[in-house]
């Protein structure tokens, strides 16, 4: 995605097609972080003064995870005819493009490299729509403080925190997913404190002309139009981070997720939301088997799972495979330390939808549930429509956690993870479908209160 050479525009629908170099990327594995040109005893020098006061508040140490990828290998990568699409420190790999047929022999014979996988093809061209729909911004008042979003707050006793002022005031949430279309003109969020924008897919276009997936996530947490919709967490502030490439489906979004959440946690962000999976792929070779989904195969995964070791609660959407072949959650959801959320219905009852656990090596997936069937949410023209999906599930459930963030400011990743699931209410027999079942904030609030 990021090889493109050619734009061309039709005035008529305002639908872009854009050539790509034939080519491929591949993912590179580091052989150790030799002169990065930073050292563990200056970490201010690349991590920001917030990132580091949250590793300081839970008493976490920087470590080799925090050290960024070396950048004499880069340089010489780079000098090599490899241009860099994307880094990942905490796995050490950067993701190289190349249109040589012996491109991954190529890399392998670097020093430096231990290993290559293939994570992209590039097609001819794709059709990327880059337009702004018209926003009528048309909504009327409903029957209580949260509007239609009433149901999907008050099943988790969000509106109980709310009650004793914790909105999510001071927490920071980085929202990684495919899309903000409209999320700057949509009335309804105009009040979100939004802090910034990145696109890890093609770094130089504006993430609120792509997709609209990632503006609805958005409403369900940080939209406040009382009587209207208000979210579970609109008193939060939010980074906006397009890691998923809507044209094509390849191992290579598992690393712009990687990228996107370790810019978060160069931020200081406190928690990660993503409403994203990976199982199978374009090319069925590179699909992910099932017995490898144990938080610590796939690099997604991994970096999920080490999220609560710098700081961070890490939500995934636990997918929407559960009617189909497949059945089971993906990456990231099987990561260790953090919470795969399925989706109930507005009756409490499991959506036939709602991927199936457990993780490969045994761990209860679902971690636990949420609303996800005939959610509301805000659309691109800015009224209010509804939607089903684990993808709404994770964000609904998101804005209950920096709640309790917001009260207990302290609470390592860990405990708040541990507080959430103890709250659930099929927490004393957890399943493979429900998990530890659809958590009381409140509850959590007074585990966390002893």
């Amino acid at each position: 995605m990021c090889l493109a050479t050619t734009l061309i525009a039709t005035a008529q629908d305002h639908t872009t097609y854009q050539r790509l170099t034939p080519s491929k990327s591949y993912r590179v594995y580091l052989h150790d972080k030799e002169g990065n040109g930073y050292s563990l005893s200056r970490p201010e020098k690349f991590l920001s003064p917030k990132a580091l006061a949250r590793r300081a508040k839970f008493g976490i140490a920087v470590d080799e995870y925090d050290l960024p990828v070396s950048k004499k290998y880069l340089k010489q990568l780079t000098k090599a005819g490899f241009p860099i699409h994307c880094v990942s420190k905490w796995n050490n790999t950067a993701v190289v493009t190349s249109s040589l047929e012996d491109a991954a022999e190529r890399l392998l014979a670097m020093p430096f490299v231990d290993s290559v996988v293939h994570v992209y093809t590039a097609p001819d061209s794709i059709k990327v729509i880059l337009h702004r729909d018209n926003v009528t911004n048309r909504f009327s008042n409903a029957s209580g403080y949260y509007g239609e979003a009433s149901t999907q707050v008050e099943m988790i006793a969000a509106d109980r925190l709310h009650d004793r002022g914790f909105t999510g005031q001071g927490v920071t949430i980085a929202v990684i997913d495919g899309g903000f279309h409209n999320a700057d003109r949509i009335k309804g969020l105009s009040g979100v404190n939004i802090l910034g924008t990145r696109n890890f897919v093609n770094p130089g276009r504006d993430v609120y002309l792509e997709g609209s997936h990632g503006m609805m996530v958005l409403s369900c947490i940080g939209s406040n139009n009382p009587r209207v919709h208000v979210g579970t967490a609109p008193g939060a502030s939010f980074y906006l981070l397009l890691s998923e490439d809507g044209a094509s489906e390849f191992p290579i979004e598992e690393d712009n997720w990687c990228a996107a959440v370790e810019y978060a946690d160069s931020l200081g962000c406190d928690i990660v939301t993503s409403s994203l999976g990976y199982t199978e792929f374009d090319d069925k070779s590179m699909s992910h088997p099932y017995w490898q989904l144990d938080g610590k195969t796939f690099v997604n995964s991994r970096s999920a799972s080490l999220c609560a070791s710098r700081g961070i609660v890490c939500l995934n959407s636990a997918g929407n495979s559960g009617d189909e072949r497949w059945k089971l959650i993906g990456a990231p959801a099987d990561g260790q330390n953090m919470l795969a959320v399925g989706a109930v219905d507005p009756r409490r009852r499991n959506t036939l939808f709602s991927s199936l656990g457990n993780s490969a090596d045994g761990r209860i997936k679902p971690d636990v549930m949420a609303m996800g069937q005939r959610c509301a949410v805000f659309d691109t023209d800015g009224e209010i429509t509804y939607v089903n999906g684990t993808s709404f599930s994770c964000p609904i459930l998101c804005g209950g956690v920096a709640c309790l963030m917001q009260a207990f400011p302290n609470a390592k990743p860990e405990e708040i993870v541990r507080a959430v699931c103890l709250s659930g209410d099929r927490a004393e027999h957890p399943d493979n479908v429900f998990g530890h079942g659809i958590p009381n904030m409140w509850r959590a609030y007074q585990i966390l209160s002893k």
